[in-house]
């Protein structure tokens, strides 16, 4: 099969630190290769894939800096049109941005969901487009837009071979753990007010975005002590598996209608519980009591801290590994691309009928 896969331009693939769609669509797109499929990568110039890569920008742009993300989006669509009959398959990771341009494709399209829809004007884009072939990354991603053609739910993958297992997590200095954005959806003010309520140490990791300053500056900065609360900024891979794996518990809190969560998973895999609160597509990832706790709100959640002994490790990484892998979400979007090309070429082969009267 010859596949196109279209990446956000905000990140390398991989990403060298943050960036979970990024981390999605290298897993995905060398797996394919693996499986013997020739796929064509539309990213940033400076990826490192097996793939054939149509370099849009030289660098990734957050870290250029760039305030006009359309104009090198715009590049990017214009590549694919102009190589579009070269594909059995275009599968597009950026969103609405593309979809005007898919009915003029000779192949057929699918569009991954990676957000959740919490803003109106999006939410009405895609509306207004509902007819093309989407993909969700969790089945309580589709409540914000029920009405858009799914086709299929697919789990983000992650490669778990590549995030060490650990039995026990370190016990000379214990601590509790939050990986993320740095914003108040991610909800690390409530991680930290589980920290302090339970008297555990806090140890935060994860970006500040130039939207999310403000928040960080007024909100989280003045909790930071780097004694109980220890802020160390943004990771790369290895170091990542190390604070994971390391970790009693990885604290999830986020305030909004989480899509997936890909920490989640790397933290499971890690062997390490995840305690969230009951938003998007939470009870989905977790294994309430089995993988980590759940609850309606951060007190309930607190009060669960001392459950902590009672989640084996073994067991979280079982889940992922069952669940979550490079491998089966790659199984399941070939079985996606399959049936959408089927459906595509029938719809082709069909005779058009005139009427004259």
């Amino acid at each position: 099969m010859k596949i196109a896969q279209i990446a956000p331009l905000w990140e390398s693939v991989p990403p060298k630190a943050y960036g979970g769609t990024e981390l999605v669509v290298y897993n995905l797109t060398e797996h394919l290769i693996k499986q013997g499929h020739k796929v064509t990568l539309f990213a940033t110039g400076d990826s490192a894939t097996s793939a054939d890569l149509v370099p849009i920008i030289k660098t990734a742009m957050r870290k250029k800096g760039t305030n006009f993300p359309y104009f090198y989006e715009i590049e990017s669509f214009s590549n694919v049109l102009k190589m579009n009959r070269e594909f059995d398959i275009i599968h597009n990771h950026v969103g609405f941005h593309f979809l005007p341009f898919a009915n003029i494709l000779k192949a057929p399209v699918v569009t991954t969901l990676h957000g959740a829809f919490v803003q109106n004007e999006e939410v009405q884009l895609y509306r207004k487009q509902k007819e093309h072939n989407f993909i969700s990354i969790s089945d309580s991603q589709r409540i914000g837009a029920e009405e858009l053609n799914y086709v299929s739910t697919v789990y983000n993958g992650i490669e778990v071979d590549t995030y060490d297992y650990a039995d026990t997590p370190n016990l000379e200095q214990p601590y509790l753990a939050f990986l993320g954005r740095l914003s108040e959806e991610k909800g690390v003010h409530l991680a930290i007010k589980l920290a302090k309520d339970t008297g555990w140490k806090l140890i935060i990791a994860g970006k500040i975005d130039k939207a999310d300053f403000e928040y960080y500056k007024n909100v989280v900065q003045p909790l930071i002590d780097n004694e109980q609360i220890v802020y160390i900024g943004e990771l790369g891979h290895e170091k990542k598996v190390n604070l994971l794996k390391g970790a009693s518990a990885t604290i999830h809190p986020v305030t909004w209608p989480e899509p997936f969560g890909l920490v989640m998973a790397e933290s499971m895999a890690c062997g390490t519980p995840v305690y969230a609160l009951n938003m998007g597509s939470i009870p989905e990832v977790i294994k309430d009591g089995i993988t980590g706790f759940i609850a309606d709100d951060i007190d309930s959640l607190t009060s669960k801290i001392k459950y902590l002994d009672s989640i084996d490790r073994k067991t979280c990484r079982e889940h992922v590994q069952q669940n979550f892998s490079s491998e089966i979400m790659t199984q399941n979007y070939l079985n996606t691309y399959t049936n959408v090309i089927a459906q595509h070429n029938s719809f082709l082969s069909e005779p058009l009928y005139l009427t004259i009267e």
